[in-house]
């Protein structure tokens, strides 16, 4: 058994040998076409946010309880549909005088909170950052303004405005993983290829495809002759003619 395997690790070695010119090729292409994408093709989109705490107005004694604290928790799974709604998208999109339907505004948009706290967090992504950051004060802004309207209540406030930094890094696309998976699809596809061509190569190179493809049992081999000693063969067998 583990004399079959080894010699199956041979084969396999020596067939990403013979074709490794083939892998090389295939994912020096791959590299190329995905870095082409990432770097020339593909519009960067880049994130802007806005944090804005949940938190009931404080009592005229200043205490904060417990059940308050639960009310503005559950509340959060309702504001973040509120969020994304055309109550609140539409009176931004009038502000900001923007090309885009509700719908496809919410496309943009993502509400997020992490477990237990009242911070939600309004990402919004755009071609342009500045456009973003503009989208994410102002879904704020206006969520804000309309809440008290809608919920009877007045709990919201913005607790950090998103801010167009000088040098923006786009979020998408991650053009170094997308040339790492590039890479790695050209290899794939080139032991792919090296295989299948060896699998529909039918030629018979040696004694074990006689074996394999004709069943016949090998009896003798006539070996390659090399050209120096084929002059000496032939030099031997003048002098023996003569004699």
């Amino acid at each position: 058994m583990e004399l079959e395997e080894t010699l199956g690790l041979q084969e396999f070695a020596k067939i990403l040998k013979k074709r490794s010119w083939l892998i090389i090729i295939l994912t020096v292409i791959s590299i190329a076409i995905s870095a082409g994408i990432s770097f020339y093709a593909l519009t960067p989109v880049y994130e802007a946010q806005t944090q804005i705490l949940v938190n009931q107005n404080n009592s005229a004694e200043g205490v904060y309880s417990w059940q308050t604290t639960e009310t503005d928790l559950r509340l959060i799974n309702t504001y973040n549909v509120i969020i994304t709604s055309p109550v609140i998208l539409t009176p931004v999109i009038d502000a900001l005088d923007l090309n885009y339907t509700p719908s496809q505004l919410t496309q943009q948009i993502s509400i997020s909170n992490e477990n237990d706290s009242k911070v939600v967090t309004i990402s919004v992504e755009d071609s342009n950052p500045s456009k973003a950051a503009e989208i994410s004060n102002k879904v704020a802004e206006v969520f804000k303004e309309q809440i008290p309207h809608l919920m009877s209540v007045d709990n919201i406030s913005i607790l950090s405005a998103a801010k167009l930094s000088e040098n923006p890094t786009p979020v998408k696309p991650n053009k170094m993983l997308n040339v790492a998976i590039g890479g790695l699809i050209g290899i794939m596809v080139g032991i792919g290829m090296s295989f299948l061509l060896e699998f529909l190569d039918m030629t018979i190179k040696s004694e074990t495809d006689v074996e394999d493809y004709l069943e016949l049992p090998v009896i003798g081999m006539v070996d390659f002759i090399k050209e120096d000693k084929q002059k000496k063969f032939s030099l031997n067998l003048r002098k023996a003619r003569r004699s």
